[in-house]
C-alpha cells in the first residue's frame, strides 16, 4: 500500500471553504469529509485500534499521520485485504522488523489476493460461458416454439 495520502478538499457540506485547524490537525467531521466517509467509521476505525487521533476533550484532532493511516486503511480495504491484514501491515510499519518486514508481508498478500482474484475470474468466466451455452439453447427452443406454431 502507497504510504501517500490524498489531500482533501477542505470544503464543507454545502461547498463552503472550512478554516485548517492549528498545527495541521484535522477535526473528525473533515476528515470524514476529505475521505468521503461517515463519522462512525472513523470512529470504528479509531475503536479497532486502526488509527489513534489525538483527543482533547470529547475532540478528535488528527494529525498528518493519522491521515496516511486512514488513507492506508482505506486503500486496504480496497484492495480486498481484512482489517486484521491491515492492521499487521499497519503495525509492521511502526516496529520491527520495519519497511522491510512491512513490504515483504505485504507481497506475500498480494500474491494471496491475486490468486484469489484469479480464481473468481476463471470461475466468472466459466459461469459466462455456461449462460452463454443456455441461452442459445433457450433461443434454439424458442425459434422451435414460434415456427412451429
Amino acid at each position: 500500500m502507497d504510504t501517500t495520502a490524498e489531500a482533501g478538499s477542505g470544503r464543507a457540506e454545502g461547498g463552503t471553504r472550512t478554516a485548517e485547524p492549528p498545527g495541521g490537525t484535522h477535526t473528525i467531521a473533515q476528515v470524514a469529509e476529505e475521505f468521503g466517509i461517515t463519522l462512525r467509521t472513523i470512529r470504528w476505525y479509531e475503536d479497532q485500534g486502526l488509527i489513534s487521533p489525538e483527543r482533547r476533550g470529547q475532540q478528535r484532532l488528527f494529525r498528518p499521520r493519522d491521515r496516511v493511516r486512514l488513507a492506508l486503511v482505506l486503500r486496504g480495504k480496497r484492495l480486498g485485504f481484512s482489517l486484521e491484514e491491515i492492521r499487521t501491515i499497519l503495525d509492521m510499519y511502526d516496529a520491527e522488523p520495519g519497511e522491510t518486514g512491512q513490504l515483504r508481508y505485504l507481497l506475500e498478500q498480494i500474491h494471496r489476493r491475486r490468486a484469489e482474484l484469479l480464481q473468481r475470474q476463471r470461475d466468472l468466466q466459466q459461469t459466462l460461458a455456461e449462460f452463454d451455452e443456455l441461452e442459445q439453447r433457450c433461443r434454439d427452443d424458442l425459434g422451435r416454439l414460434e415456427s412451429s406454431g
